[in-house]
């Protein structure tokens, strides 16, 4: 099967792709609120944001000074046309593989204690006796 058209690897991994799904959602994002949803540490989102503004997926405002600074952050529309995209890639690949089929119930095992035929049962019940 051949990878769909809009299919994005840079929003493809797991963490970029949250990022994006949660941004898709706003206009703008607070640094921490993205931070405190996905349950990332600075570092890590920040390594995250900064690819996908290199992609010019999203735009990142930074306000005030000190401890009084604030990051914001949103998609640009090229990230927005990406993630849909991506999403709509991902669901024909989904719908691609379609439902898997069950498989044939078997019969189950014979019971040890009964054979499996009528003359061997009844062999069976004599030696028993």
């Amino acid at each position: 099967m051949s990878t769909p058209s809009g299919f994005d690897e840079l929003i493809h991994p797991s963490t970029r792709l949250s990022v994006v799904a949660l941004l898709a959602a706003t206009e703008w994002a607070d640094f921490s609120f993205i931070r405190d949803s996905l349950s990332l540490s600075d570092s890590a989102l920040s390594k995250q944001l900064h690819t996908l503004e290199e992609a010019g997926y999203l735009e990142i405002h930074k306000e005030g000074g000190g401890r009084k600074r604030r990051t914001k952050v949103r998609l640009t529309d090229r990230g927005r046309t990406a993630f849909e995209g991506h999403v709509a890639a991902l669901r024909a690949i989904v719908e691609g593989a379609g439902p898997t089929a069950a498989p044939a119930a078997s019969p189950p095992p014979p019971d040890p204690g009964q054979a499996s035929d009528p003359t061997t049962q009844q062999q069976h019940a004599e030696a028993h006796r």
